[in-house]
């Protein structure tokens, strides 16, 4: 008779512990399995441009780059666009976007109205090139290598203590890095 009971009362404890666990987990740490591996190849017409294509080599160019996934009916991009504004305007890390599922009159309208931080930006209207990149929604902000490696994933808006915490360390470490 004390089974009936405690069976249950067992399964309850261990619910609730995977309950208490779940609670501590921070949403924006999504793991990326493309952490260490190489960036999916793409080549998409430009926002502003739809003559220029902008693709993964363009990032490979660089040190290191950013790979800023955003939309202009995003309203967490509209967030951490002041931030990106500022970081392109001091020159500290390359930026280049994917505009995701959006309208290209759209996206040139909210980059001439708020700025535009980025070198280019590629227009992805059926998000298939964000699907390739393993984007769970917008914005998201990659940390990508010369060789066009991506070594971080931040999910969600960047802040400045994300940026100073974060990002920059691994910017740096990368930018120090030869060849």
């Amino acid at each position: 008779m004390t089974a009936r009971y405690l069976v249950p009362l067992a399964i309850f404890v261990v619910l609730l512990g995977f309950l208490a666990v779940g609670l501590k987990l921070d949403p924006r740490e999504v793991p990326s399995p493309l952490i260490d591996r190489n960036a999916p190849a793409f080549d998409l017409p430009s926002v502003r441009d739809p003559e220029r294509t902008v693709g993964l080599a363009d990032l490979r160019q660089e040190q290191v780059s950013l790979f800023n996934v955003w939309a202009s009916w995003c309203v967490s991009c509209r967030h951490e666009h002041p931030l990106l504004v500022e970081l392109s305007r001091r020159n500290v890390v390359p930026i280049y976007g994917l505009n995701y599922k959006d309208t290209r009159s759209d996206a040139v309208r909210w980059l001439d109205r708020l700025g535009d931080p980025y070198r280019a930006s590629a227009f992805d209207a059926d998000g298939r090139v964000g699907i390739d990149w393993g984007v769970y929604g917008v914005p998201e902000t990659f940390v990508v290598d010369r060789k066009g490696v991506i070594r971080h994933k931040h999910t969600g808006p960047i802040s400045v203590k994300d940026w100073e915490d974060k990002l920059l360390p691994i910017i740096r470490r990368l930018q120090a890095e030869k060849g």
